[in-house]
């Protein structure tokens, strides 16, 4: 079986968003320095690599990272590729002919071709999904949207893209490294982790090919 992982390592070398806590891994106890076993420390935020925006984060009394639901997080998904797009908007999303009944968008856009997600600086210019992207699709019933960077939303207008898709319900995946997922049908499956009340949740991100023959619906 061929597994895709979207999920970038976990380091001190992973880019964070301006003014969130870089990543810290510590290890007060290690079998090489002589004691009984190695234990890990990791300090980050909850939106550190691959991770799940909850309605929490956007949205006032919006749910949990712990209540997201897993229908919405495992299942058939379709890899579109935005080309060179500096923002994705409903025109963008209108050519990248997703197959019908899409519940599950991945976003692979130029900010995989500029590598962004392997570079330890933070990039602002990076390409995400304009407003009128987000109302369309939650007009189509797409239920889960990921993207190759840390936010759905463009650096200079954050909260509209935001909203509009949380307040639909929708689950909005940031952070994953897309560079070996090609356009096509996978099965998709993001499990975050299951954090009381919070705003969002690193999570492990994978794709499984899917072959031609079974493609679609994507639901």
């Amino acid at each position: 079986m061929t597994i895709i992982d979207l999920s970038p390592v976990i380091s001190p070398d992973l880019p964070v968003w301006p003014g969130d806590p870089r990543v810290i891994l510590r290890q007060p106890a290690h079998l090489d320095r002589g004691d009984a076993f190695t234990l890990t420390e990791l300090v980050m935020s909850a939106h550190t690599g691959a991770h799940v925006d909850a309605p929490a984060h956007y949205v006032r009394g919006g749910a949990g990272a712990d209540q997201l639901p897993l229908d919405a997080l495992v299942g058939p998904a379709w890899v579109a590729d935005a080309g060179e797009a500096d923002v994705i908007t409903a025109a963008v999303l209108e050519g990248l002919a997703m197959p019908p009944g899409t519940e599950r968008l991945l976003l692979r856009t130029r900010n995989t071709a500029r590598g962004l997600m392997r570079q330890p600086e933070f990039h602002t210019d990076f390409t995400a999904l304009a407003p009128d992207g987000a109302r369309w699709l939650v007009k189509r019933g797409v239920r889960l949207v990921g993207i190759d960077y840390f936010s759905i939303a463009p650096y200079d207008l954050l909260a509209p893209t935001h909203r509009i898709l949380l307040e639909a319900g929708v689950v909005i995946v940031e952070g994953l490294d897309m560079t070996e997922a090609a356009p096509g049908g996978y099965l998709f499956a993001c499990l975050p982790l299951k954090l009381k009340d919070a705003d969002g949740a690193p999570a492990r991100a994978i794709l499984i090919p899917t072959p031609r023959e079974a493609e679609g619906p994507f639901r």
